[in-house]
């Protein structure tokens, strides 16, 4: 553990989709810096691998969830409440994607990544962002995109129009809970280089294409996302509300 490795010492998270590639560094900087972890996804063995991992894993809790199910996410808040009696971070990074374009996505689709990237983000802050501001107030923290606010490659229409209500619902719940104690930011990672992303497009023009436009030439890293997000949920980001952190190597400054 670096500089700050203590900074959420004492607090509870709740992470989304904490299986993927940028949700597992997510799980690991938290936990690194002191916060018990709620590990949250829809299949229980990684979820468990994951928890192993961590130093004193049984301060450390998982959960299935599915976040288009408001059931699912009434249980799981209850579960975290019973155990650790409040909560004091959420951080919304469950989503799926889709790279149809405007004219060749189907419906199906569609609504499917809407119902899970756009509608399960708000169902998190509804939910669990009523017990932060219960537990004395705290931080919420959505992954959003570039592709929230730019335009990308031109294809991924149903991504980018989740993306975009997730981050503008960033904006309306933070002035909602302005003096309520509860902080809501969102962070925007570009292309980042996970696993997932290296099998699907390495070496292809897609690939390139995300490169080129790239102005630090590099793909990102989990970790650099991971990074934004601890930031946000602890306590030197105490007058920070309502923004979008760039973690995107320039893209959208271009």
């Amino acid at each position: 553990m670096g500089i700050g490795a203590t900074r959420l010492d004492g607090k509870v998270a709740l992470v989304t989709g904490a299986t993927g590639g940028i949700g597992v560094e997510i799980v690991r900087r938290l936990a690194d810096e002191g916060a018990s972890v709620v590990i949250t996804d829809i299949d229980g063995a990684p979820m468990e691998d994951l928890r192993s991992e961590l130093a004193e894993p049984d301060r450390h809790d998982v959960a299935g969830l599915d976040i288009a199910d408001e059931g699912a996410w009434e249980l799981t808040v209850g579960r975290v409440m019973e155990r650790y009696e409040r909560l004091d971070i959420l951080v919304n990074n469950g989503a799926i994607g889709s790279i149809g374009s405007v004219v060749d996505e189907d419906l199906e689709s569609y609504r499917r990544v809407i119902d899970i990237s756009q509608t399960g983000t708000w169902l998190g802050m509804k939910h669990a962002g009523a017990q932060i501001e219960s537990s004395g107030g705290g931080s919420i923290v959505n992954l959003c995109s570039i592709l929230g606010t730019v335009g990308g490659l031109g294809n991924s229409v149903a991504y980018a129009a989740a993306k975009g209500a997730v981050r503008t619902m960033t904006k309306n719940a933070a002035l909602y809970w302005a003096q309520r104690g509860v902080r809501v930011n969102s962070v925007h990672p570009g292309f980042i280089g996970t696993e997932q992303l290296k099998q699907r497009y390495e070496g292809t023009e897609r690939h390139a294409a995300m490169l080129a436009n790239t102005p630090m030439g590099r793909l990102g890293t989990a970790a650099d996302v991971a990074a934004a997000v601890a930031f946000l949920a602890g306590d030197d980001a105490l007058f920070v509300t309502g923004t979008e952190l760039y973690v995107d190597g320039g893209w959208t400054c271009a």
